[in-house]
């Protein structure tokens, strides 16, 4: 098997590194940032995320660092129950939990962190180090995110917008909170729609929270950090007691302020000898809840393919076939859920769980 180089230390970076340790092909991870800023804040897992998850992660493990959802319900701003629906193995778990499980199978000398990796103009289909030092590969696998800088360089033409929905995510450690909440996915909306504020139950004493905001009606990308927990608990004063009560208690220092982009038209999943996985190849927005499905289903068929096939060219072709249609309909999906974030809650579509299904 040829060595591969596996460009971003995320989540689908790590469980593409999990899939090609299972099968014992020689890799190594380059990641431009520090291991501490991986860390992130949450997840919701689908049960055909969780499948694949328990392939590569010790079932138990998992279970030790998240919560399985029983039902999503759905409010008014003020509390009153809209809709509720049972959820089908719902998991949620923080980033940093998520991230170093995923390392543990993961060897310290086959990633370097702090490196930036640049495409070689000199010589198609490889890359090269900061330095200029060529990188000793025969396989390039991207994983560098939604806004990927290989990417970007390999298709030129491509148009990325920003979405009409920003989001603030953390995580509140607090008891008394995470007891009122059960094993619940809550979610509050304002009735002129374009506002939400969501928690999920990660532990005994641990909760991820989310505000998804209309960003043409609400000015929350000009806020800083340190102004952040004001204007939250302005625009959040008078909605059911739980939320300007978590906005209050929660700390702000790792708060993640989060601008949503999109492309318009999904590039090729594969050039030369670079494949793409992950929001790299297909960045979903936040509505779906199947970023790190998607980057798991990924990781998955293109290690088989890479290891069914003689042909590189191949083996990105077929992965590319399998993949590109699903995520066409979560792209889509994404977007009508969108839409009806927008709309007042009297327009909207009665009981719509925030989860793409396929």
């Amino acid at each position: 098997m040829k060595k591969i180089a596996v460009v971003g230390a995320g989540i689908s970076g790590l469980s593409m590194a999990n899939y090609l340790e299972k099968h014992k092909i020689d890799y190594h991870i380059y990641e431009r940032r520090k291991k501490k800023d991986l860390a992130g804040h949450g997840f919701l897992i689908p049960k055909e995320g969780m499948d694949y998850l328990y392939q590569i992660i010790n079932p138990d493990h998992l279970l030790q660092h998240g919560n399985f959802l029983k039902k999503y319900t759905q409010y008014s701003h003020t509390g009153r129950i809209l809709a509720e629906k049972e959820l089908d193995n719902v998991f949620a778990i923080s980033r940093h939990s998520l991230i170093n499980l995923l390392a543990q199978n993961i060897s310290h000398e086959k990633i370097t962190y702090e490196e930036t990796i640049i495409p070689d103009d000199q010589h198609t289909g490889k890359l090269k180090l900061s330095d200029g030092t060529d990188i000793d590969a025969d396989i390039t696998i991207i994983s560098d995110g939604s806004r990927s800088r290989t990417r970007r360089n390999l298709f030129k033409d491509e148009t990325m917008r920003v979405a009409r929905e920003s989001e603030v995510v953390n995580i509140i450690q607090n008891k008394e909170i995470s007891a009122s909440i059960e094993k619940d996915f809550m979610k509050f909306h304002h009735e002129d729609g374009g506002l939400t504020f969501g928690i999920l139950k990660l532990s005994d004493d641990t909760v991820l929270w989310y505000s998804q905001f209309d960003n043409q009606k609400y000015m929350i990308n000009g806020c800083s950090t340190e102004n952040l927990r004001k204007y939250m608990l302005e625009v959040f004063e008078n909605w059911h007691p739980i939320v300007p009560e978590i906005i209050q208690k929660s700390y702000y220092k790792n708060v993640h302020l989060w601008n949503v982009y999109e492309l318009e038209k999904l590039n090729p999943f594969y050039k030369d000898n670079f494949v793409f996985i992950g929001d790299a190849a297909h960045p979903l927005i936040p509505f779906t809840s199947q970023g790190v499905t998607s980057a798991l289903k990924d990781s998955f068929l293109l290690t088989k393919y890479l290891v069914e096939e003689e042909n590189i060219q191949t083996a990105f072709s077929k992965y590319e076939i399998e993949r590109k249609p699903e995520i066409e309909v979560h792209i889509h999906n994404g977007r009508a859920l969108l839409n009806q974030f927008l709309l007042p809650l009297s327009q909207q579509t009665e009981n719509i769980i925030p989860i793409s299904y396929k």
